[in-house]
């Protein structure tokens, strides 16, 4: 679970006598490991711990999760944000409770023993329940009592929470990947659900003290798969695993013959989607520039006009909905707290809600009407590959169910997709240049500014690849429109500033080689993403990367892998850890 959080770590442990033993590190888990040495120093028969993303207070052991409260009795680890902590915490302070930690988490803890002074008698799930309903915020939280040893609460409010049911045993995590060593048996938490787990049996219940009875379900992907397999980091891993997603990604839902697409998690949903007259994609990040490249795909192949908004910004800007809409929601996770937040938005408005997201049966999969899991298996690395490719395969799927219930013709939805099933194999050749690449990251490596450029459906792409660059290296790096560039970053070019050009041969290829004549004429440094055969490029740019030739809209799938493979080897050889990028996390469940 490191990749949730790694600023800090720690751990409390409830023995059957109701003694609690803690311990806590800054830094990663590897430093709490190394505090707590080999011996057995914690017995018990319940624990909790936390690895940390900061964000109410500085990165401290005082700071880091579990909190206590003034005897010690209450302990909790919770991810999320209370955001009516401040008052709260001045109001417990006035009647004599002390702090230890800058955090929000800790005012929780003093909040349910506060309900246990003035009711002694309360049960600990009765005044964790009081203390939630006390709250305004996100949150996913683990409770433990040492006068009730034998018992452990959970709770879940806009913040990914499971329980793990292996034999005589309960685990409880915001991901699956932690529990799966235990047991492929999940239960899914909902918001406002409270699970309370004891020896023998757990009892899930909402804030109004009703029974839910939940399904288990059986997590579809091993262990191994969240493994390295020898690899030296998830990030190359799953650059490497790109052309087997995109195959599991489109496998059996292509009718080619047809020229159709067939993605039955929008089976019933079909009429509804024939009537649709404009698409509104909501995302974060990469995700985000997927939906980007959907945009594209679908108003030139489908004919229908496309918003794509970055999430955090959507529901603030009171979006206008109008009949006929569609809103699709696109996260990894299915967890992001801004695009679910989104979802929300659109899904209180009326609008048909869609979803395409990777965690089965995570929040935004089962809030959606209906939706596409892209069924790439884990991706542990914070910054998204296979992903993201996986997300633009879906998008042209979905172009082709969309544009053929229109005016597409049975031709060119046939060759969209025989295109889109030699991607794979497309891909295959890109990553066999993975030296050549390594080569040219370290012919760049000390330049500290790098631009990326684009157009038309490569302009997501540029700022994929600036995305990548600046997130695992710390590197400046900016993405911009080619045909922007001159309206005011070109001011930055010079010979210690080199700009990556994404210049397949589309339609706006000879747009983009006066682009890179005008970088060529200051002096910049000039990196090259173009078609095999192209040797016009070849003279103007300093270095080139070659990607083989497909259809203009598909070039994205096969133009971001060298970007992504430039950014592994250029962070690595600065000196970085790729896999977990300093202040980031890979599933953001905060606003």
């Amino acid at each position: 679970m490191e990749y949730r959080g790694y600023d800090s770590a720690g751990f409390a442990v409830l023995a059957k006598n109701g003694a609690v033993k803690s311990q806590k590190a800054i830094g990663r888990v590897f430093n709490l490991e190394q505090k707590i040495g080999e011996q057995e120093k914690f017995p018990g028969n319940i624990g909790i711990c936390h690895s940390r993303w900061a964000t109410h207070g500085s990165v401290t052991e005082a700071n880091a999760h579990p909190h206590h409260d003034c005897k010690k009795q209450i302990w909790l680890v919770h991810n999320g944000i209370i955001e009516n902590y401040k008052e709260l915490k001045d109001e417990l302070a006035k009647i004599g409770h002390r702090f230890n930690s800058e955090t929000d988490t800790e005012v929780l803890a003093h909040l349910i023993e506060e309900f246990k002074n003035k009711e002694p008698e309360l049960s600990t799930e009765e005044m964790v329940r009081l203390a939630l309903l006390s709250i305004r915020g996100t949150y996913g939280i683990a409770v433990i009592d040492s006068r009730e040893p034998e018992k452990l609460i959970a709770a879940r409010n806009f913040s990914p929470l499971l329980l793990g049911v292996g034999n005589k045993e309960y685990f409880v995590a915001s991901d699956a990947s932690a529990v799966l060593k235990h047991t492929p048996n999940v239960i899914y938490l909902d918001d406002g659900e409270m699970a309370v787990i004891t020896t023998n049996e757990y009892k899930v219940y909402d804030l109004k003290r009703n029974i839910h009875k939940k399904e288990l379900k059986k997590i579809e992907w091993s262990l191994e798969e969240a493994q390295k397999g020898g690899y030296p980091h998830f990030m190359f891993k799953e650059i490497f695993q790109e052309p087997e997603a995109i195959e599991n990604s489109i496998r059996g839902r292509t009718r080619t013959e047809e020229g159709r697409v067939r993605m039955g998690g929008l089976d019933n949903v079909l009429e509804k989607l024939k009537k649709a007259r404009r698409v509104l994609i909501s995302s974060c990040g990469t995700a985000y520039l997927a939906g980007r490249v959907g945009e594209y795909m679908l108003e030139e192949y489908a004919g229908i006009p496309v918003e794509v908004d970055s999430a955090s910004e959507f529901r603030y800007r009171k979006p206008v909905f109008k009949e006929g809409d569609i809103f699709l929601a696109i996260s990894q996770s299915g967890e992001t707290a801004d695009t679910l937040a989104s979802l929300r938005e659109a899904k209180e408005k009326g609008v048909l809600t869609l979803g395409i997201v990777n965690v089965v049966g995570s929040t935004i999969a089962r809030e959606t009407d209906a939706g596409v899991y892209q069924h790439v298996g884990p991706e542990i690395g914070v910054a998204s590959t296979k992903a993201f490719t996986s997300q633009v395969a879906i998008l042209a799927l979905l172009t082709v169910l969309l544009g053929r219930q229109r005016d597409m013709s049975l031709v060119m939805g046939q060759r969209i997709l025989q295109e889109l099933k030699k991607i794979p194999d497309l891909m295959r050749k890109i990553i066999e240049q993975n030296d050549e690449i390594k080569k040219l990251a370290k012919k760049y490596q000390k330049y500290e500014n790098f631009l990326y450029l684009g157009r038309k459906y490569n302009l997501p792409v540029a700022f994929e690849g600036a995305l990548k660059l600046k997130e695992i290296s710390y590197v400046h790096s900016e993405g911009y429109g080619a045909g922007e560039m001159k309206h005011g970053p070109i001011a930055m070019i010079d010979e210690n500033f080199p700009s990556v050009f994404i210049a397949p041969q589309d339609s706006v290829y000879e747009k983009m080689i006066s682009n890179i004549e005008e970088i060529r004429a200051r002096k910049g440094p000039i990196i090259a993403v173009a078609t095999e055969g192209d040797t016009k490029i070849s003279e103007l740019a300093d270095d080139v990367i070659y990607i083989p030739k497909t259809l203009e809209m598909l070039t994205p799938l096969l133009s971001v892998v060298p970007l992504q493979l430039f950014a592994y080897h250029f962070g690595v050889m600065r000196g970085h850890d790729v896999d977990k990028p300093r202040n980031l996390a890979k599933s953001v469940t905060v606003e």
